[in-house]
């Protein structure tokens, strides 16, 4: 009866499940989305309202009797199927790393990335042929508005290019795998969303 006695004064509590998974010492977070995830999230949500701001703007200004319409270029509509066709190849790069297939991870990855940078080119194709037509940031509202919206544009993705330099680093270190590949998801959902970015300032200003 003592022996028994001892054993149970020296036995301890069990800590209490920590939610979300996480216990004493894990590796899981008790917060539901990552760090990573949440700052995708505000950054997007800084991005919509500011190109809300100046679609906004856009509409208020283009029923005031100075509005002018400038002719787009059509290399705009084939810049537009290169930052699609990236995102396509970002789905076959997350595809890859499901099948844990490191090899073909790594063309996609390296595709969609030569097919970002080949719009940013694209995209200053697009300035060039203006300017050499004649038109600049300050020739019309309609012209101010083009410069602005894509411009604002491209440098955002010009900031998801480094962090596919991130994911394209730790592709090469073989630090992304089937189980674990957070930096690429979080890194797809900001370029697609991007691509949704520019669609709508694409139709906007073709439209206006």
């Amino acid at each position: 009866m003592g022996i028994l006695t001892q054993k149970r004064r020296g036995a301890s509590i069990p800590p209490p499940p920590t939610p979300f998974g996480g216990g004493p010492g894990g590796s899981h977070s008790s917060f539901p989305i990552s760090t990573a995830y949440v700052g995708t999230y505000v950054l997007m949500t800084a991005i919509i309202m500011l190109f809300a701001g100046l679609s906004s703007a856009l509409i208020v200004l283009h029923g005031v009797p100075q509005w002018q319409n400038i002719t787009v270029p059509n290399s705009v509509w084939a810049n537009t199927m290169v930052l699609l066709a990236s995102s396509v190849a970002v789905e076959f790069a997350r595809a890859a790393i499901r099948k844990d297939q490191q090899s073909s991870l790594r063309q996609w990855l390296a595709i969609s990335g030569l097919l970002g940078v080949a719009f940013l080119v694209g995209q200053v194709f697009v300035w060039r042929q203006l300017v050499n037509a004649g038109v600049y940031l300050s020739t019309t509202i309609h012209s101010s508005f083009f410069y602005v919206l894509t411009g604002a544009h491209a440098l955002h993705l010009l900031g998801g290019l480094v962090g596919f330099g991130i994911v394209m680093y730790r592709a090469f270190a073989n630090r992304l795998t089937a189980a674990n590949h957070e930096p690429l998801k979080v890194w797809a959902l900001y370029w697609h969303f991007m691509d949704v970015v520019w669609i709508y300032c694409f139709l906007l200003l073709i439209l206006a």
